[in-house]
């Protein structure tokens, strides 16, 4: 069951809902937009994000979309339709507005699940891909298209797609302008379960995960992230501070009284 903040808009393009036990919903809500990123949409996304890092009592984010589609990417007549009379600096500070409504996702300390049906176009790649999980319907299309229409790839799409296929997969999607549809997004590792109703199995998921103590669920998050991204030695290290930190919680503790028993038994 879940609840739209009070005060939000019936009207928004972007939604944040409430779920039981501090799962949260982000909802992209312009179906009839494909929910596209045009401006308006750019900015309650941003805003969106702002509240949920915001939220103290936050656990599990699920990111999914009204409609067919789960994001067409940006609007390119908003971004670009005055592109021939700006210099290239502006142009560029006004797409990295748009990359920065959905990278700060990449920020949150809490665990985060994409659910996603139909089209991720573009931009709406990256907002899947900001996420550390994506569960896909069995119709999704992930479109990794720029090239197609001579754009670079942009909204740090090189670098999921590298991080996710390696440098040639990445390349090679990319000089084509490639999409992938559910069956090879699996096997490339960019989604990690098709599922035919995403949202239900994302908010099940994050149901789960959000039983966790919060504070365990983002160290283990913070976990994965420093052996992606920091190497062996940062990993170890955060483990053992980590690991340490949560020896000292009762159900630990507990676990270690059950198996003390038997010991005391035999002494």
């Amino acid at each position: 069951m879940t609840g739209t903040d009070s005060g939000a808009e019936a009207s928004a393009t972007v939604r944040v809902e409430r779920a039981e036990n501090g799962v949260r919903v982000l909802r992209m809500a312009n179906p009839a937009r494909r929910n596209a990123i045009d401006g308006r949409s750019r900015a309650e996304l941003a805003t969106a994000v702002a509240k949920i890092a915001a939220d103290a009592e936050a656990r599990v984010l699920v990111v999914t979309a009204d409609g067919p589609s789960f994001c067409a990417g940006a609007d390119l007549v908003d971004l670009f339709g005055e592109a021939p009379s700006l210099a290239i600096d502006q142009i560029r500070n006004d797409v990295m507005r748009v990359y920065d409504s959905f990278l700060k996702i990449l920020d949150l300390p809490i665990p985060t699940i994409a659910a996603v049906k139909g089209a991720a176009i573009g931009a709406g790649l990256n907002l899947a891909l900001c996420c550390d999980v994506r569960l896909a319907a069995p119709d999704v299309t992930f479109g990794a298209v720029f090239s197609r229409i001579g754009l670079h790839p942009g909204g740090g799409c090189t670098y999921f797609l590298t991080r996710i296929l390696g440098a040639q997969g990445a390349l090679r999607i990319l000089l084509d302008g490639d999409s992938l549809n559910a069956e090879s997004s699996l096997r490339a590792g960019l989604v990690g379960e098709i599922v035919d109703d995403p949202e239900m199995a994302a908010l099940a998921l994050a149901a789960r995960w959000a039983q966790l103590d919060p504070d365990l669920a983002r160290a283990i998050k913070r976990s994965v992230r420093l052996a992606e991204t920091a190497g062996f030695a940062a990993t170890v290290e955060h483990e053992a501070w980590a690991q340490a930190a949560s020896a000292k919680r009762p159900e630990v503790q507990a676990v270690v009284e059950q198996r003390r028993r038997p010991r005391d038994r035999r002494a």
